[in-house]
């Protein structure tokens, strides 16, 4: 017989030792039903218009049996779902495929056509024998694939503009006749600026802020609409409102305007295909003609004016009289750089009602949404005439219970309605946001009520993965605020804030929140997206912007860009892509940025490697004081220049191994030894001491495992020392997010559970103490007495504090990933209780399915729920227990189904199970308890 330790080791590592281990263990004499389902291409559901050339397919196995796992699959596409049922005409047919992976499947049929219709299902077998039915059909369809697919023309409106400020929104129609029953209808549409499209008088989709913003002169979306029920035979008509949006707008803090072009433009073609197979294509040309309307201005910065008395009814129905409408010109922009969008569109998500309207010591009225938002209010309103109402918004009052807008900055935030009058009339704007609780409304006819206010609630259309709770309502209420600060800034692109003039993509607040919001909401496409622009935005150099896509300026060197921990998110969020989705293809597509990257920081640093004297930001708004004896938390730049061009270099050198490049792995490898020696030589003592003793400083030599293996416990001990000495933390944006994981990995969980529980300032529950409702940019951007910091910057909305939800959900909660085999294939479930909590829940929907861990702890007594996907198995970890004490649905672990091996090691049990729900109870030790 095979040593055990050796078993184990084999079940570890070998799919099919695992599948035929967890068979013998859920031995049964009737079989559940194996189904397959939740069918998505490139993370989408029945996506339309993607263009990648292999889609990569991905399902999920439904069973209700323990230990049940994948050992073939087989999937067929065709391009009729008639087809498809009778597997005739297929473009692929992969035949029966013995694996056990079941996400990311690329397409390996036939070369895929622009605009074509894909149907594709799968079956699969599992570990006991059993094979599932043909799962329903699901789709894809391709978008344009090649610039020559685009007939139609770039359009700019001949109309006089003064590009230097702000103007109407341009209307630009045109009618068009359809001889024939509409089979099938796609509209292909994109922009310089943003888009609203209209046919026949209805929207054309749901899809807010479109195009999107993109490095523009590089990568243009487009977007693809099914307008079929739209089109009629006959007479038609197209109308599209455009915006300045990022392309033209006010951008960026320094009040520049069209930092991608100065005019708006339109290219818009909609592809008509008949009963019998007949095809027409209208699109932009000469043809159309151009007005403005009611939006007299729509800044993303500054709100909204619009004159409802302007509105031109029915244009976009055919039929509208536009003889005094100006004409259009081609214009000659590129179709090369259009792509398909392959994140989530922006669109309304929630709405939110007043919990108080009230007039403020300065008299002004103000609704109160209850929460810090982004979006806008919808306003419902009934007056004469030319009566205007104007919407300011903010985050805060002040301690008098005033209207705060000094944080804004140069945004105005402000909508302005004048109404044509005769009725009920309903308001929203269309190319702004704003980020806001409050509202300030003056010019209000008659009653202001509740009914008179709705806050709509935008930002990317994420799929919420995640759910977390505790036993202790202010965490609970830290989760509320991180998951409402992501909804607030995930808008196209991760901004640092939404409310003053600046909503920029900051690498350093993505970066360090890219673990986090991977946990809250699906962001893989999101992320994706926003790494390819990461790419184009790269300077010659291998330099990184420090906001992207960046609109601060094109220098190589020095500001903007090659700042440490900001220009790292571009190698540390493709590595938590991958870990958290096990997706490879994002950082074979992402591995040049990447090496381009640390090759900057080998150029940079020289021949020591250690980099210094160049510009960072440093360890961004770290606690400071002016007390004599500790006069702040300042981090060396070089030290934490220098310890992250470790961490990227390790990561870039793991990246290379899981996509088989050895000889890099291996140069990279050597790489950082030098650079761990030199970072040791330069900033570390002999007795453990490391840069200027910070908590920072002492969290990045641990978390990047700078150190050698006998200086860290003592590195950590001092680290644990200096929390316990403060009794807060003193980092800031960098040093925060691996704080408390280092001191609990080092075994100083109640120092940990110390930073987290304290609500004082600094920490993340004063604000929550303070009313807040998203994580504040600046530990005391209110202080206790009402005053506010520094007014230049001082948002209440910005998410990298956030970014202790990792560890909630990682330690507190014990949902972990093992990044042997990431994207959840092997889970890690290892709660750590402290901190005076009795229960803590989690569940998270991976790309296999949900999985979760609820604890509660009771007079030493600790019960442990898990549920586990299909496909997938897990290693519990029961902290300080033995492993007699410990049972599983009221039973011993012994010959269970599911549970293939139980062992005591250390302090703690582990047993290894596969997917299905458990029940696992034991009694714990007190910590240091023999």
């Amino acid at each position: 017989m095979l040593h055990s330790a050796l078993v184990l080791s084999l079940l570890l590592h070998s799919p099919v030792l695992q599948a035929n281990t967890f068979a013998r263990a859920n031995r049964r004499t009737t079989e559940p039903k194996l189904n397959v389902g939740s069918l998505r291409a490139e993370y989408k559901e029945n996506p339309l218009g993607i263009d990648a050339r292999e889609p990569r397919l991905s399902w999920q196995l439904h069973s209700d049996a323990r230990g049940v796992l994948q050992t073939a699959y087989q999937v067929r596409v065709a391009s009729s779902e008639a087809d498809l049922r009778k597997a005739t005409n297929l473009a692929w047919d992969s035949g029966r495929i013995s694996s056990d992976e079941s996400t990311h499947c690329p397409y390996k049929g036939a070369p895929l056509q622009s605009g074509r219709h894909y149907y594709w299902q799968v079956r699969v077998w599992d570990n006991g024998g059993n094979a599932s039915d043909w799962s329903e059909a699901a789709y894809w369809e391709m978008g344009l694939l090649y610039a020559a697919d685009w007939q139609a023309s770039w359009i700019e409106p001949d109309s006089p503009e003064d590009v230097k400020k702000p103007h109407p929104a341009p209307l630009l129609r045109r009618e068009f006749q359809l001889h024939g029953v509409v089979d099938r209808a796609r509209a292909y549409v994109t922009s310089h600026g943003l888009y609203e499209m209209q046919l026949n008088g209805q929207r054309v989709g749901d899809q807010l802020f479109t195009p999107g913003w993109t490095s523009y002169n590089k990568r243009l979306q487009y977007q693809t609409y099914d307008v079929t029920k739209l089109l009629k035979n006959g007479a038609n008509a197209v109308g599209v409102t455009l915006g300045d949006g990022w392309y033209r707008g006010n951008i960026g803090f320094s009040g520049q305007r069209n930092y991608y072009g100065e005019h708006a433009a339109l290219l818009l073609q909609i592809k008509v295909t008949y009963q019998g197979g007949r095809e027409e294509i209208i699109g932009t040309d000469e043809k159309w003609k151009t007005a403005t309307g009611p939006i007299l201005m729509s800044e993303i910065y500054n709100g909204e004016t619009y004159d409802a008395r302007l509105e031109k009814p029915g244009w976009t129905n055919a039929g509208f009289a536009d003889a005094q409408w100006s004409s259009v010109h081609i214009a000659n922009h590129p179709k090369v750089n259009l792509i398909a969008p392959a994140g989530p569109p922006v669109r309304r998500i929630e709405e939110l009602k007043p919990i108080k309207i009230f007039k403020t010591p300065a008299g002004e009225t103000v609704a109160d949404l209850g929460q810090n938002m982004v979006g806008w209010v919808r306003l419902t309103v009934q007056g004469a005439t030319g009566t205007t109402v104007t919407l300011r918004h903010a985050e805060v009052l002040d301690s008098a219970g005033n209207f705060y807008t000094a944080n804004l900055r140069a945004a105005k935030e402000t909508v302005q309605y004048t109404l044509k009058g005769g009725g009920v009339e309903i308001f929203e704007p269309h190319f702004t946001f704003q980020g806001f609780r409050y509202v300030a409304i003056e010019g209000y006819p008659g009653e202001l009520t509740a009914d008179s206010i709705t806050g709509i609630v935008i930002h990317s259309d994420m799929a919420r993965t995640s759910e977390f709770e505790t036993s202790k309502p202010p965490i609970n209420q830290l989760q509320h605020n991180i998951i409402w600060g992501q909804k607030g800034n995930f808008l196209d692109v991760p901004t640092d804030c939404p409310q003053r003039d600046e909503r920029l993509g900051w690498t350093g607040d993505a970066q360090v929140f890219s673990r986090t919001a991977a946990f809250n909401m699906d962001v893989a496409g999101f992320f994706t997206k926003w790494l390819k622009d990461v790419a184009a935005d790269q300077f010659e150099t291998g330099s990184v912007p420090y906001v992207v896509p960046n609109v601060l300026g094109n220098r190589a060197s020095g500001p903007p860009g090659g700042s440490a921990a900001w220009a790292d998110a571009a190698v540390i969020i493709p590595w938590n892509v991958y870990l958290s989705y096990g997706d490879t293809r994002v950082l074979a597509e992402q591995y040049e940025s990447m090496a381009r990257w640390v090759e900057y920081e080998r150029r940079r640093a020289g021949d020591d490697y250690v980099w210094s004297g160049d510009f960072h930001f440093g360890d961004w708004l770290a606690f400071a004081t002016n007390r004599a004896d500790y006069p702040g938390a300042t981090t060396s730049k070089d030290l934490i220049a220098t310890a992250f061009f470790a961490h990227s270099t390790d990561l870039l050198q793991r990246t290379a191994q899981v996509l088989g490049k050895r000889s890099d792995a291996a140069a990279y490898a050597d790489l950082l030894v030098k650079i761990k020696a030199a970072f040791c030589r330069e900033f570390v003592t002999a007795t453990g001491r490391v840069g200027e003793d910070t908590q920072t400083a002492y969290a990045l030599a641990l978390q990047f495992d700078l150190l050698p293996e006998d200086l860290r416990p003592v590195a950590a001990k001092r680290l644990a020392n200096e929390v316990r000495t403060r009794g807060h933390l003193t980092t800031g944006f960098v040093g925060t997010p691996y704080l408390c994981h280092v001191l609990s990995r080092y075994g100083y969980l109640e120092e940990a559970y110390l930073l987290l529980n304290r609500d004082q300032y600094p920490s993340w529950l004063y604000p929550i103490k303070q009313g807040a409702t998203t994580i504040w940019e600046r530990w005391d951007g209110q202080k206790p007495d009402g005053s506010f910091q520094d007014k230049g910057m001082n948002s209440f909305n910005h998410y990298a504090y956030g970014a202790i939800g990792e560890w909630m959900y990682r330690v507190l909660a014990g949902l972990e990933i093992d990044e042997a085999q990431p994207g959840y294939k092997h889970i890690l479930i290892q709660p750590q209780p402290g901190g005076g909590f009795t229960s803590a829940r989690i569940s998270h929907h991976t790309m296999y399915g949900p999985v979760s861990s609820k604890w509660t702890l009771s007079n030493d007594k600790f019960e442990l729920a898990v549920e586990i996907p299909a496909n997938t198995r897990a290693t519990v970890r029961l902290p300080r227990t033995q492993l007699a004490s410990v049972a599983e649905g009221g039973q011993t672990l012994t010959n269970l189904p599911g549970i293939s091996n139980a062992r005591q090691e250390g302090e703690s049990v582990i047993v290894e199970i596969g997917s299905g729900r458990y029940l696992f109870t034991c009694e714990l030790r007190k910590p240091g308890q023999p």
